[in-house]
């Protein structure tokens, strides 16, 4: 299983309009983050995870031809307004996109995007199949990927995050419980949100991402939607223990075991 970072920055990405901190400066471009994402490849399916303001240009920048399925953490902006961009992969691949989430977060996607739900929709646009999940709640994916939907707090909003196989993904996490923790053993691969050192009443600050990896014991824990008050990526790597990494924009990383 191979998962490609296509976004790791928060609701405003890095650089931030306006902003000329030492951050948003940067030529490095690790330090380039857009809005968080990641797509999970294997075999001959792609999965994505949240499909946000920059997802065309994600799309484009990793030449991703082809998608499968899309799972939603929950429905902020920063993580489903991108999803009119879908409309190539309708006319090429002649079907519906598969979309995941929670009954009220597809209920907000229909809020959002009353034009593909009406009754006599304009045959340009795009073509969602929309399909409930419930937290802690296995399912499938073309009879073959087994997925677990994570129940995770941001802020008093549950959301998801999600496992396949020993790989993780947790964004906008600022609390998980105790049945949540459980299903989170043995991991491969962990990813988790780390916004800023000072403490945010929604998202993990980085002492907290640490504590958490640290505690799920990950054999590597990735550290994603990161804002600029986190610093330059040379800077956070510095800081993060063993086995704990901050995340980039066209980062690959594997999962050995995978669902081949």
């Amino acid at each position: 299983m191979k998962i490609t970072f296509l976004g790791t920055g928060t609701s405003q990405g890095v650089p931030v309009i306006g902003c000329h901190c030492k951050v948003c400066t940067s030529d490095d471009v690790r330090d380039k983050r857009l809005r968080s994402s990641v797509l999970i490849s294997a075999d001959q399916y792609n999965i994505l995870i949240d499909a946000g303001p920059d997802f065309r240009q994600q799309m484009l920048k990793n030449h991703v031809d082809q998608l499968d399925a899309i799972l939603l953490t929950h429905e902020h902006n920063d993580h489903i307004i991108g999803m009119d961009d879908i409309r190539p992969y309708n006319f090429r691949q002649r079907y519906d996109m598969p979309i995941y989430g929670l009954k009220r977060v597809l209920d907000d996607v229909k809020g959002k995007f009353t034009y593909v739900f009406n009754d006599a929709p304009y045959p340009g646009t795009p073509r969602m199949l929309l399909n409930k999940v419930e937290a802690n709640v296995t399912f499938s994916l073309f009879d073959k990927i087994n997925i677990i939907p994570l129940n995770i707090m941001h802020g008093n909003l549950p959301i998801l995050g999600f496992r396949i196989d020993n790989f993780a993904y947790i964004t906008d996490a600022s609390y998980i419980d105790g049945k949540t923790l459980d299903l989170l053993q043995n991991l491969e691969i962990l990813v988790l949100n780390s916004l800023q050192y000072r403490k945010h009443y929604s998202h993990f600050t980085f002492e907290e991402a640490v504590t958490m990896a640290q505690k799920l014991n990950a054999k590597s824990t990735y550290f994603t939607h990161m804002s600029h008050e986190m610093g330059i990526h040379v800077d956070i790597l510095k800081k993060c223990p063993l086995n704990i990494f901050p995340a980039f924009d066209g980062m690959i990383v594997e999962e050995s075991s995978g669902f081949y």
